[in-house]
């Protein structure tokens, strides 16, 4: 007989809320399209339309420990494709590969201005599969939308340069700390019929690279514990990074 009482509970579909302070461990989930790298064969994911030429990585999160312990949330980035900038180069790319390091800054304790050679080497991968199982302090939003129900996502890493950062490690309840949002771009109200329309005023505003390479074993498979001090002599070469072997 199947005995289901070690099941979790069903949850009632809450998100946790805008601002959320967490710890968090990623997860890479492999869309089957290959990296350039042999670590990150089968890892990327297509955009599932023809017309797009985006390949992604595919995340999932699960919250450590704390108030929202196990809760799970998801998060794509791009790695290659879509709008380009003027040198050619996808916005996208660029835009996640900012998430990445902070995400390298926040597990390792790294001070994000420290560009000493030995925090330098921290910082760079063999392939995107070496981001698979970091743990790191998360800001945690909550995207809204009409059409769907509204869904978390990860909105940046917390470096260790942050007052939360020190406190979500100890373990530490944070206050969430919501951040501004762009207001919704909806048409203005029609003007008043009490005047011609040329006799009001308008209120219409104006209009306003590719990955590393190959490198050494990366620092954050060595078993070190975070801490926000300045790096230190650069280790041995290790089997993976130090989230995985902590």
């Amino acid at each position: 007989m199947y005995d289901l009482n070690d099941a979790e509970p069903l949850r009632s579909g809450e998100i946790i809320p805008d601002g959320t302070f967490a710890k968090v461990t990623m997860t890479i989930r492999p869309g089957g399209v290959d990296g350039p790298f042999d670590i990150d064969k089968g890892l990327l994911k297509p955009s599932g339309s023809a017309e797009s030429d985006v390949l992604s990585l595919d995340c999932e999160f699960t919250v450590v420990d704390g108030l929202h312990a196990r809760r799970k949330f998801w998060h794509s980035f791009t790695v290659s494709g879509g709008k380009v900038d003027e040198k050619g180069a996808s916005v996208g790319w660029n835009i996640s590969k900012r998430m990445f390091r902070g995400m390298i800054d926040s597990a390792l304790g790294l001070d994000p201005t420290d560009m000493s050679d030995a925090a330098k080497a921290k910082r760079q991968l063999r392939g995107l599969a070496d981001l698979g199982g970091i743990t790191f302090i998360a800001k945690i939003m909550v995207e809204a939308s009409d059409r769907y129900a509204d869904k978390n996502r990860l909105e940046r890493p917390v470096l260790p340069n942050e007052k939360e950062w020190p406190l979500v490690m100890e373990g530490k309840d944070v206050p969430p700390s919501p951040s501004p949002r762009k207001k919704d771009s909806k048409a203005a109200p029609p003007p008043s019929s009490s005047q011609p329309a040329w006799q009001q005023t308008s209120s219409t505003p104006a209009p306003s690279s590719s990955p590393a390479g190959n490198t050494a074993t990366p620092a954050w498979r060595q078993s070190a514990a975070p801490a926000a001090s300045a790096a230190t002599a650069a280790p041995a070469q290790p089997a993976g990074p130090a989230w995985l072997n902590g």
